[in-house]
């Protein structure tokens, strides 16, 4: 999935994106240790995605907080 389009989720749509990448990563580890795994570069791009759509909901988490601390200054 694109970075562009994580960022135009809401949270509750990056939290069930977490939940579908996790369970991925959870077949794609079952297929590793089966010997089944015909792409291994697919692991890492999972783990990759899963930090992506972490690092946005803290993002998004933040901008409250800063918006509010700005005001107080």
């Amino acid at each position: 999935m694109d970075l562009k389009e994580l960022r135009q989720l809401s949270e509750p749509e990056l939290a069930e994106k977490i939940k579908q990448f996790t369970q991925e990563l959870f077949n794609l580890r079952f297929q590793m240790g089966t010997g089944r795994l015909e792409n291994p570069m697919q692991l890492r791009k999972t783990k990759r995605t899963i930090a992506r759509v972490k690092t946005i909901q803290r993002e998004l988490a933040q901008v409250p907080q800063n918006s509010t601390a700005a005001k107080g200054a």
